[in-house]
C-alpha cells in the first residue's frame, strides 16, 4: 500500500465572515507530483501555507509527513522543503554561504552541510560558481540552486509555489528534471503553478475555484472528463464558476 504523506479533510481556513479555503480533502502519496492549481485568490496559497504548519486551520484536520499540522506544526517544519515564487536566497552571500546558512537552519551538521553542498554542486554543474555571489547567477541558475537548497536536508515533502515565474522556458523544462529526479529518490513534490503546460508534468492535479476543490485526478483523466485537449481548456471550463455565490457545507 502506498504511503500517504500529507492528507487534508475538509481543511477550512475563515478570515472572518470570509471563507479563504472550504472545506479541502485529499492525500497525495510518497513519491509523487501534485499539481495545486487555480486562480489568483482562489485559495491556494492560504491552504498551502496551512499544510506547512505556518497558519492554524479553523476547521478540519491535516497532517504532513506524519505530523499534526495544527498539533505539530514546528515538527512539520522540520520535515518539508518549501521555495517561494519569490526567490528565496540571498542574493549579497555567496553560493557557498548560502548553502552553509541554509543547511545550517535545517538542523544539518558541519559535515552533513559539507558533503551534501558538494554532491549538489556536482550534480548542478555549479561547481566553479561556488564562490560566486548568487545576485550575479542567471535567473534559471538562480532557480535551480533555490530548489536543490530547499531539499538539501533530504526532506519527505518540498512544498513549491509557482517556483518557474520569470524564467524562460527552456530554463522551466531543465527545473522541471530536477523536480523528476527529486520525486524518483522518494521526495513528494507539492507546485502550485499559473503555467497550463506544466499542470501536464505532475502525476495528478487538483484545481482549486473559490476555496474548494472542483476537480481532482490526472491531468489525462481530467482532459477526458472536460473535453478539451489541454489542461488550458479544462482550466477555462473550471473558472467560468468563479465568484459565483457558495454553497453551504455541513
Amino acid at each position: 500500500m502506498e504511503e500517504t504523506v500529507i492528507r487534508a479533510d475538509r481543511l477550512t481556513k475563515r478570515f472572518g465572515d470570509f471563507v479563504a479555503v472550504d472545506h479541502i480533502s485529499f492525500g497525495v502519496r510518497r513519491g509523487e507530483i501534485f499539481g495545486f492549481l487555480g486562480a489568483n485568490g482562489a485559495g491556494k496559497t492560504t491552504a498551502m501555507r496551512m499544510l506547512c504548519g505556518l497558519s492554524r486551520p479553523t476547521e478540519g484536520s491535516g497532517s504532513v509527513a506524519g505530523f499534526d499540522i495544527a498539533a505539530r506544526p514546528e515538527m512539520v517544519k522540520r520535515h518539508i522543503g518549501y521555495m517561494s515564487q519569490r526567490f528565496s536566497l540571498y542574493d549579497d552571500l555567496k553560493v557557498w554561504e548560502n548553502l552553509r546558512l541554509f543547511g545550517g537552519i535545517y538542523g544539518m551538521s558541519g559535515g552533513e552541510i559539507a558533503r551534501e553542498s558538494a554532491a549538489m554542486l556536482s550534480r548542478l554543474g555549479l561547481e566553479a560558481e561556488r564562490n560566486a555571489y548568487v545576485g550575479a547567477l542567471p535567473p534559471g541558475w538562480k532557480q535551480k540552486l533555490a530548489f536543490s537548497v530547499a531539499i538539501l536536508h533530504r526532506p519527505q515533502v518540498v512544498f513549491l509555489d509557482e517556483p518557474t515565474g520569470g524564467v524562460d522556458p527552456a530554463a522551466r523544462r531543465r527545473f522541471w528534471e530536477l523536480i523528476y529526479d527529486a520525486a524518483d529518490s522518494g521526495i513528494t513534490v507539492f507546485v502550485t503553478t499559473h503555467y497550463m503546460d506544466e499542470a501536464e508534468y505532475c502525476d495528478r492535479v487538483s484545481i482549486m475555484v473559490d476555496g474548494r476543490i472542483e476537480a481532482l485526478d490526472t491531468p489525462r483523466a481530467l482532459k477526458q472528463r472536460y473535453g478539451a485537449d489541454s489542461m488550458d481548456g479544462v482550466f477555462a471550463r473550471l473558472a467560468r464558476s468563479a465568484g459565483k455565490p457558495k454553497r453551504e457545507r455541513n
